[in-house]
């Protein structure tokens, strides 16, 4: 009964590992992939409007 109680840990993590994997790439694209875009697209032109005026600033 050794090998049992040392082949568990392993096979728990690895249908844990595949449970958010599938939910990962379930959860890809859809309706909500547009909107995700745009805020992450937002954040980005936020991000470089603020460094661009400094960077103009210190040259």
């Amino acid at each position: 009964m050794d090998y049992v109680s040392a082949l568990v840990p392993p096979v728990v993590m690895a249908v844990f590992f595949i449970g958010v994997v599938r939910v990962i790439v379930k959860t890809q694209g859809g309706a909500a992939k547009a909107k995700e875009d745009a805020a992450v697209d937002a954040a980005l032109a936020r991000a470089e409007s603020v460094r661009q005026p400094s960077a103009a600033s210190d040259a």
